[in-house]
């Protein structure tokens, strides 16, 4: 065994001992095992697509119904063009000028919207199918899958409401640090609940409420200081604007993007982690930890298609002829959430 060898087996047995740091490796492992980075870029992709049409109804709607009062059309914009820091306002001014054909610009926007939220739906629910390693069999249909897209539609509608209401505390005080400070307390537990009601509507049903609640609170919380972190960027350091024109805002909203998507997947692995107990995971295999051993098991058993196709997973690395563990997995039935199918043509059934 070579120093380098050495000294990562070193550190290996050290984190397997550390819960904190053995947590850790164990989501940093399991979002590599679920390959989420591919997840994430297709999310960026449908989110990217579902903001403008966002953007052009939010602008058409205020055309409409509040012409009148240009302070309620400015705080409105203003809490939309904080999500993105420095290019949020990019994005709001170049759409703002679709305000003079309202009706046409409210029905394309609410179409594309439709179109574009229902793919980011439909992204997050196979995305949270793939997380929670559920078998073919156990994962929902066309219409429930749209119908959750519905409801995840009315989920981005309430963010962009509460979120204009917590702006217009933000400015109440004349940005006196109390308003302040209790704006981002109250940013963090209101992203915290769009989070959970979020993960609740892609996640399958299987799964416990309760299961997704400490990685809506990471969500929560990780998306409101990356919001803080940008705006004091460009408040402090990105000053000037020669470096945007419409190539440089849509290239800083995609990173943007990404980086939220990012977040939130690492905060739905969060939640598998925890509930399947899926650490301490090895860093340099062999030998295989119990947890490698179900988080292998998972990503075999999800292969499964159909319920007349039968998948069984083993492993012939168990020292002197112990018993598999109840933790993992042998057949998709044990998988939780179990598959639907439960017949005697069911795996395991």
């Amino acid at each position: 065994m070579n120093p380098i060898e050495r000294g990562l087996r070193r550190t290996d047995r050290w984190q397997q001992r550390h819960k904190v740091p053995a947590f850790i490796v164990g989501v940093v492992k399991k979002y590599g095992d679920d390959n989420a980075g591919v997840l994430a870029a297709s999310l960026s992709h449908s989110a990217f697509v579902s903001v403008f049409p966002l953007l052009l109804i939010l602008v058409t709607i205020l055309g409409l119904i509040a012409s009148g009062d240009q302070a309620v059309r400015h705080e409105v914009l203003k809490a939309v063009a904080n999500q993105f820091p420095q290019i949020g306002s990019e994005l709001t001014k170049n759409v703002g000028t679709l305000r003079r054909s309202s009706m046409i610009g409210l029905i394309v926007g609410f179409l594309g919207l439709l179109w574009g939220a229902t793919g980011l739906a439909q992204a997050g629910l196979f995305a949270m199918e793939q997380v929670w390693n559920l078998p073919g069999p156990a994962r929902p249909g066309y219409l429930p899958r749209l119908g959750r897209a519905m409801l995840f539609l009315g989920v981005l509608a309430v963010g962009v409401v509460v979120t204009t209401a917590l702006t217009a505390l933000g400015t109440f005080g004349h940005h006196l640090v109390v308003f302040v400070v209790l704006a981002e307390i109250l940013a963090g537990v209101v992203n915290t609940g769009l989070y959970f009601i979020s993960f609740r509507v892609l996640t399958p049903k299987g799964v416990p409420s309760q299961n997704l609640l400490v990685g809506a609170v990471v969500g929560g919380a990780g998306w409101t200081a990356l919001q803080a972190l940008g705006n004091y960027l460009v408040h402090h350091y990105l000053h000037s604007d020669t470096v945007y024109g419409y190539f440089g805002t849509v290239l800083g909203l995609v990173t943007w993007l990404y980086f939220a998507v990012q977040l939130t997947v690492y905060a739905a692995e969060v939640n598998v982690v925890l509930s399947r107990h899926l650490w301490p995971r090895s860093i340099i295999q062999p030998p295989l930890t119990e947890a490698d051993r179900s988080s292998m098991a998972l990503q075999a058993l999800q292969n499964q298609r159909r319920p007349e196709q039968q998948v069984t997973v083993s492993f012939t690395d168990r020292p002197g002829g112990q018993p598999p563990s109840p933790q993992t997995p042998q057949t998709p039935a044990e998988v939780s959430p179990p598959a639907e199918a439960s017949g005697p043509g069911a795996p395991g059934g």
